[in-house]
């Protein structure tokens, strides 16, 4: 831990205006175009009546985590594709290599912050922005002193129970996608830039003839498969969500329920040779990964 501490402060010094950025651009932009937009609801909103500011306060709260958590995953992954020859660059890979970290643990440590740190950091900064959110949307719809007066301790618990949703559910949600990371990062040690299109013709054309010669497109089957059960390891019943969010502020309090339940179904998709297969897969992309690492600086070229 003493050795990955170091290498995890790292990616805080060098990345942390951006973040900053990616994070106060979007949420100073949603507060002005709330302050001076005009605001329109539909007629189910309007049927709402007096549960209106409650489930205004919820939707800004829940949907603020949500955006920032979306944007702050694929930043993230954008980032990690291209980690492996971060330091080749500028030849900071001899330094690197001077100092007393396993290949493992400098590859590593990009991964945990990004993949996992990040978008969870994001989403509780989403989640307190979305404070904001709801007290400058209610001030304009019915007015600032109708805030103070919301029940917050029945609408806290249910944004905390899907704040909690999404944090256990990214792990997994990780764990079901780390197949197709760790080979896009192998594949931009190997091909630079190239990695994408090379990881996108791949499954294509790969699809199509496993499909022509054998009548199964298996890599295409693989992909989707691994992108769905991750999106369920987020959220696996958004229907039921969906159907919550419109029953009123009595469901508020059904929200942790939902929340423990569908996070039991997510785990209940764990026990699945397509994702004992995948992270088997992912650690040989990884051993790969610190093999070409140990060719220390000459791998720059």
């Amino acid at each position: 831990m003493n050795k990955l501490l170091p290498l995890l402060r790292r990616e805080w010094l060098q990345y942390r205006f951006g973040w900053a950025l990616m994070l106060g651009v979007p949420l100073a932009i949603t507060l002005l175009l709330l302050s001076f937009g005009e605001i329109q609801f539909g007629q189910e909103a309007a049927s709402a009546g007096e549960k209106l500011p409650s489930l205004l306060a919820v939707a800004s709260m829940a949907g603020s985590a949500a955006v920032f958590f979306i944007i702050a995953s694929f930043s993230s992954i954008i980032i990690v594709a291209g980690m492996a020859r971060r330091d080749h660059s500028d030849r900071s890979i001899e330094f690197w290599l001077s100092l007393p970290a396993t290949h493992s643990a400098s590859l590593a440590a990009p991964l945990i912050v990004h993949l996992l740190l990040v978008p969870a950091a994001a989403l509780l900064a989403g989640m307190a922005g979305g404070v904001l959110v709801s007290m400058v949307l209610l001030t304009r719809v019915v007015g600032f002193a109708e805030w103070f007066t919301l029940p917050w301790f029945d609408l806290m618990p249910a944004v905390l129970a899907l704040a909690a949703r999404l944090l256990a559910g990214l792990p997994l949600a990780i764990l079901w996608l780390s197949p197709l990371i760790m080979l896009v990062v192998l594949l931009s040690a190997w091909f630079r830039s190239w990695s994408w299109v090379i990881l996108g013709v791949g499954i294509g054309v790969g699809s199509q003839l496993l499909n022509r010669v054998f009548g199964q497109p298996l890599l295409s089957d693989v992909t989707l498969g691994l992108l769905t059960q991750a999106r369920s390891a987020l959220v696996h019943g958004g229907e039921s969500l969906a159907l919550r969010s419109t029953e009123g502020g009595e469901a508020l309090g059904q929200v942790p329920a939902w929340a423990l339940h569908d996070l039991g179904l997510a785990f209940r998709e764990l026990p699945s040779p397509l994702l004992a297969g995948g992270l088997l897969f992912a650690a040989g992309c990884f051993y790969l990964l610190v093999l070409w690492r140990e060719r220390g600086a000459g791998a720059a070229g």
